[in-house]
């Protein structure tokens, strides 16, 4: 065996699996612990790779728009996906909604056990997430207002660039209350859920990006977010999936 064919033999015997390809996705951020859990399933057979980048969805919609690379978009809401379908950045017939969220106000240490009492009550600061940018923050909103409490509350309220930034404004005491995404918040003793009602259903859609149509780990991704397993894990973490 001449050295050149033993080098090929023992290149072969240590070769490490490679992921076929690899599929970059914007994720809103109050998903962000669901996916990354989701990632590390999905990549467990070593077929294909995820790159996820979190923001608010509308900030995630605007880099889209500027051609960012995303091959697969999962958002916070249904009116960003069905507009990239509507401008010719998604592929038709790809939309459907993998999760539906709730509104939770969190106030560490507060009673919470009325909601519209504790948001009257004596304190400085209210967080919410950017009501044009985040679906949980337009919510929020909606929120105060069907409650009468907007004009009241205004003064008070800060603002997120994104869900995430509004937990940690009530998690560093920066604020003493937030509207936060009930998912982020799961398990913890004090926050109010807040009825349906009291806003839009916040129902996030996901939709395969021109820029993924041809991509195996896109589209096997997607199909991955409909299956059992997928399903369970979004709803362990307090969503329902239509």
């Amino acid at each position: 065996m001449t050295r050149l064919a033993l080098a090929f033999v023992l290149m072969a015997g240590t070769a490490i699996p490679a992921f076929a390809e690899t599929a970059h996705v914007a994720v809103a951020a109050n998903f962000t612990a669901v996916a990354e859990e989701l990632e590390a399933l999905f990549e467990a057979d070593g077929a294909h790779q995820l790159e996820l980048s979190f923001g608010a969805t509308g900030q995630l919609y605007t880099q889209i728009s500027q051609a960012a690379p995303f091959a697969v978009f999962l958002a916070a809401d249904t009116e960003r996906p069905e507009k990239a379908i509507a401008e010719g950045l998604a592929v038709e017939g790809s939309f459907f909604v993998y999760a539906e969220g709730r509104l939770a106000l969190f106030g560490p240490g507060r009673d919470l056990g009325d909601g519209e009492a504790a948001l009257t009550a004596d304190y400085a600061k209210l967080a919410i997430a950017d009501p044009q940018a985040a679906p949980y923050g337009k919510a929020a909103v909606e929120t105060l207002t069907a409650l009468g409490l907007y004009d009241q509350l205004a003064p008070k309220l800060v603002q997120g660039e994104n869900i995430s930034q509004t937990l940690q404004f009530v998690e560093s005491g920066n604020a003493e209350l937030g509207f936060v995404a009930a998912s982020q918040v799961l398990g913890e003793a004090d926050q109010w859920l807040v009825p349906a009602e009291l806003h839009t259903p916040i129902s996030q859609g996901a939709v395969l990006l021109k820029a993924g149509e041809t991509n195996a780990a896109a589209i096997a991704f997607l199909d991955f977010l409909r299956s059992a397993a997928a399903v369970a894990v979004i709803e362990a973490a307090g969503y329902s999936v239509p």
